[in-house]
């Protein structure tokens, strides 16, 4: 609330439910950014890469087991039920939307058993160790198993996510949009769901779909920067290199290319010798 108060953008990097329905509502009343919740370093990031690339190739998969374990002041706080709840809440999450994603694999309100599991081991301290496992149905009711085990810094992960948000989050204050049908300009909604890249359960206004597959949310960032520069987004068809007359085009243009850069450096070695 000190934050909306004073005009500056706050980023909710921990998975408790900060923004209550009042909270928002000023800042939308203040016309402040907020986002949130909780950063997305390690697990989260890999879960959100792994289930959307299973779900896209119509490999189902139908169950998801994370288990943490670390000792820095994060596992000690997540040690208490109250606080574990909520990083379970937005560890599980991430899945919904790539799940609800394809309708042929899964039906309507249907999901993967999903576990999340964080015990508190001292020793260990920042070096926090990850592991998963998923479980697919594949071709003729065929079982398919991946397991991961990741060890990282937990810190080192999320010091640069927060450089990230806050530069993007500053970033974004300063950009506004006008639509062609009126003369005003416009900000983006005060709760600033472009920041999801880099949050493990994404605050979006209300009405928006929440997205939790990694590439599009970066996919949004990218072409809204190279909105802001007057560039088209990018769209991945490649046209251009899928038809053989733009191809031959595409290589017109180039060997043109070529032989400019060769007559200027040859007129330059020429100019040289006269001289």
């Amino acid at each position: 609330v000190a934050s909306i108060l004073e005009g500056c953008t706050f980023i909710n990097g921990s998975p408790q439910n900060t923004f209550v329905p009042g909270a928002i509502e000023l800042a939308r009343k203040h016309k402040v950014f907020i986002a949130g919740d909780d950063f997305k370093s390690g697990q989260t990031k890999m879960k959100s890469v792994l289930v959307d690339f299973l779900v896209s190739a119509g490999i189902k998969p139908v169950s998801i087991v994370s288990y943490n374990h670390l000792g820095n002041n994060d596992g000690l706080n997540l040690s208490a039920p109250s606080q574990f709840r909520s990083k379970e809440i937005s560890k599980s999450n991430v899945v919904d939307d790539m799940v609800a994603s394809n309708k042929i694999l899964f039906e309507e309100d249907e999901h993967p058993d999903h576990v999340v599991v964080i015990k508190y081991v001292p020793y260990v301290a920042d070096s926090k160790r990850a592991m998963d496992e998923y479980t697919s149905e594949i071709f003729m009711g065929g079982k398919n198993t991946i397991v991961m085990h990741n060890t990282c810094e937990d810190s080192l992960l999320a010091t640069p996510l927060i450089y990230d948000l806050v530069i993007l989050g500053e970033l974004c204050e300063r950009i506004k949009v006008k639509k062609e049908s009126t003369n005003e300009w416009e900000s983006f909604h005060p709760v600033l769901s472009l920041l999801s890249y880099m949050l493990k359960a994404p605050l979006v206004p209300n009405g928006a779909p929440v997205v939790n597959a990694l590439f599009t949310q970066r996919e949004a960032i990218v072409n809204i920067m190279r909105a802001c520069l007057g560039l088209a987004p990018d769209n991945h068809m490649t046209l251009e290199h899928r038809f053989e007359s733009s191809l031959a085009e595409m290589q017109k243009a180039r060997f043109g290319a070529k032989r400019s850069a060769e007559n200027g450096n040859a007129n330059g070695s020429s100019k040289k010798s006269r001289s």
